[in-house]
């Protein structure tokens, strides 16, 4: 299994999607908040580019949907929720359809589209998606869906936790060796360097921003491992969890 690393959403290209296992990560805070209300029962997530999109999607059919997203991580004006998992209750979500637009995540799931499988994934998931990995056996490239077009160190230390989880099951199973393209090794580098993630991830610009919107709660879920046990997939235009 060769592993690969794209450091923004801005910086996919389609040519080299094709056949591969792409894993799109924005932990500070879309693909948290996708897994999140998969996890409490929403039925899908449907990924918009922008505002007019997803209100379109929605429509008059207000009791079937919730809105939800950001702009520079603050909630849109007349969606239900923001960007924040934490708001993402099986309460408010069980049954309903989430469409969700972000400044960067659903970007990076919409710019990924044509790869052989697209999963959405976080540090709340994360062991999850490495053990999926390993079962298909097939060449991944983590997409970050980064800050504004920028690399991203929060989800840079994400992908390498992943690839940390593989390195792990890998040697476990003495399974074939994973191998890293230089991007994919600093990441893991990095991560195995900083295993204390707030004491890294704190340098990141994405984390002053949601600490200065007193979001710190956020912040903890967001960088605790391992907490949810499903991999969602997108196609046809939608996450869901099989």
């Amino acid at each position: 299994m060769k592993v690969d690393i794209i450091i923004s959403a801005s910086d996919i290209k389609k040519e080299k999607l094709k056949e591969k296992v792409v894993v799109v990560i924005d932990v500070l805070r879309a693909t948290s908040v996708m897994v999140t209300a998969l996890n409490n029962g929403c039925t899908e997530v449907i990924p918009a580019r922008e505002i007019e999109e997803a209100l379109e999607i929605v429509g008059n059919e207000r009791e079937k949907y919730i809105l939800g997203g950001e702009r520079n991580a603050l909630k849109i004006e007349g969606f239900d929720f923001s960007n924040s998992p934490l708001d993402y209750t099986r309460e408010n979500v069980e049954g309903r359809t989430l469409v969700m637009t972000t400044s960067n995540g659903t970007k990076a799931i919409k710019n990924s589209e044509g790869a052989e499988h697209i999963f959405i994934a976080a540090m709340i998931n994360g062991k999850a998606v490495a053990e999926k990995l390993t079962k298909l056996n097939k060449d991944v490239i983590f997409v970050n869906a980064g800050t504004a077009g920028e690399f991203s160190i929060d989800d840079f230390l994400t992908s390498g936790y992943i690839i940390n989880c593989l390195k792990h099951i890998a040697k476990e199973e003495n399974s074939e060796e994973i191998v890293l393209t230089d991007i994919a090794t600093t990441s893991h580098y990095i991560y195995e360097k900083n295993e204390d993630l707030f004491g890294f991830v704190k340098y990141a610009t994405h984390y002053k921003r949601i600490k200065e919107l007193g979001l710190q709660e956020d912040l903890k879920y967001c960088l605790t491992k391992d907490i949810v046990h499903i991999v969602p997939e997108y196609k046809d235009n939608k996450i869901k969890v099989d």
